[in-house]
């Protein structure tokens, strides 16, 4: 049998450990996704019961950015100290913990600074998890296993678009349930003593005894070694290639991401996060607003908004069956060029039905993009550095963010609604370009 950890995680069966893992990463994504998204539901209602301005809602939505900014950078880091899952227990609590502040919000300040604490928790909570994936799972169903978590994760957004749908028309307080709802996570501290601790990170950390009692427990399941997979081997025919960059020396944090020679890897997915965030967020985040902006009800934008939102479970659901059949740099490149040109033909009409069809379709091919991007982000780094790299590609990512919101609402202001798809449309290109161009072929690798 293999001696180190991650040849032997890779060498796996998938086992009830798996599963159980799966659906609990799931619960909380569940409520991070639907978070992340309630400010846009509840931005109509408040725009009219607060009389803001269009510039108003922009600064309010990159307060999140900033603290998923914060959030990504200092939860990476202090994975890669404390470890995977009380990282992943602490950024779950800190975000549930910080929606219900957004509910209780009194004035713009209130709710800016809310938005910030909350974004903090939130995408901490995704860097660790995006780690906790790529190191937990055999290296065969690395992708498809992410595309599945997020598969029942992403319910949570049209779950979220349809609590904000009945709730926030009914009365002033409707907008503030919304928040509510989005602290549900709240409970994962009771449930966390079933995962483990990952067996890569422990012995990273020197912490040998430990990381083969968390294999023998997996094992133990059903998990047993399989060198082939229960399935053969992968379908690329390249089952455990090794990571050429290898281990690295026993650094951590940034020292360890330098000395690893992954910098350049993490200046191509910093870029690739900020267009991305750009692309994602300049749509998602502001067509319940833009919607209303043109004439429409708060109640038809609502329901517009919930049957586009409902989009993202099958394309999570396509990203699991396609995650590990080709290479992953491929996929995120073609599925990035369809999101743009998706969301261009949206911006083109006012009709219903196209806005509806064309915006769900964003809504999904988006839900196929993230998941891929996830997994291929984690595997691009070396375990001691890992959690350090994600965070600075998805933290610095969403920082970009930070700017995105400000430039929708001059563009929206300046040259009208149609620009701003434009503007989307071309940031996703510039994914597609830099990945084809700049990244590595990572699927079915032995992460080093």
């Amino acid at each position: 049998m293999p001696e180190t950890a991650a040849a032997r995680l890779d060498c796996l069966r998938v086992s009830p450990f798996h599963r159980r893992t799966a659906a609990l990463l799931a619960y909380v994504f569940f409520f991070e996704l639907g978070d992340l998204n309630s400010f846009a539901y509840a931005a109509p209602a408040l725009r009219q019961q607060w009389h803001l301005s269009i510039d108003t809602i922009a600064t309010i939505t990159s307060a999140s950015f900033v603290g998923m900014f914060v959030g990504a950078m200092s939860a990476g880091t202090l994975s890669d100290h404390i470890g995977r899952k009380r990282a992943l227990v602490a950024t779950t609590l800190w975000y549930s913990s910080m929606s219900l502040l957004n509910a209780w919000a009194w004035s713009v300040p209130s709710l800016f600074a809310a938005r910030l604490l909350t974004g903090v928790g939130l995408s901490g909570m995704t860097v660790v998890a995006m780690t906790y994936i790529g190191e937990m799972f055999p290296s065969r169903v690395r992708g498809a296993f992410q595309a599945r978590i997020l598969m029942f994760g992403l319910i949570g957004i049209p779950a979220t678009a349809y609590v904000a749908r009945f709730t926030v028309p009914q009365a002033d307080w409707g907008w503030r349930a919304v928040f509510v709802w989005g602290s549900l996570a709240v409970f994962f501290p009771l449930f966390a003593r079933r995962l483990e601790e990952s067996p890569r990170w422990l012995e990273h950390r020197g912490r040998y005894d430990e990381a083969h009692a968390v294999l023998a427990r997996i094992e133990s399941e059903g998990g047993q070694a399989d060198l082939a997979g229960p399935k053969g081997p992968a379908r690329s025919g390249k089952q455990g290639r090794p990571d050429p960059l290898g281990p690295g020396d026993e650094s951590i944090g940034v020292t360890g991401l330098i000395r690893s020679g992954a910098g350049g890897r993490a200046l191509l997915l910093i870029s690739v996060w900020f267009c991305q965030t750009l692309g994602f967020y300049g749509f998602n985040a502001w067509v319940p607003t833009l919607l209303a902006e043109q004439g429409f009800s708060i109640a038809r934008t609502l329901a517009q908004s919930s049957a586009i939102s409902i989009g993202v479970v099958p394309g999570a659901w396509i990203a699991s069956m396609i995650a590990d059949r080709w290479e992953r740099k491929y996929l995120i490149a073609i599925v990035a060029v369809l999101v743009g040109t998706f969301g261009m033909i949206y911006g083109l009409s006012f009709n219903t039905w196209i806005i509806v069809t064309f915006g769900f379709l964003v809504a999904m091919t988006q839900q196929v993009f993230a998941p891929i991007l996830y997994a291929y982000t984690a595997e691009c780094f070396p375990t001691n550095a890992r959690n350090t790299g994600a965070g600075l590609s998805y933290g610095i990512g969403r920082l970009g963010n930070a700017v995105g919101p400000l430039i929708v609402a001059f563009l929206f202001m300046t040259y009208g609604y149609r620009s701003v798809f434009a503007y989307i449309a071309a940031c996703w290109a510039l994914v597609a370009m830099l990945v084809l161009a700049f990244g590595p072929r990572m699927n079915a690798r032995t992460l080093a």
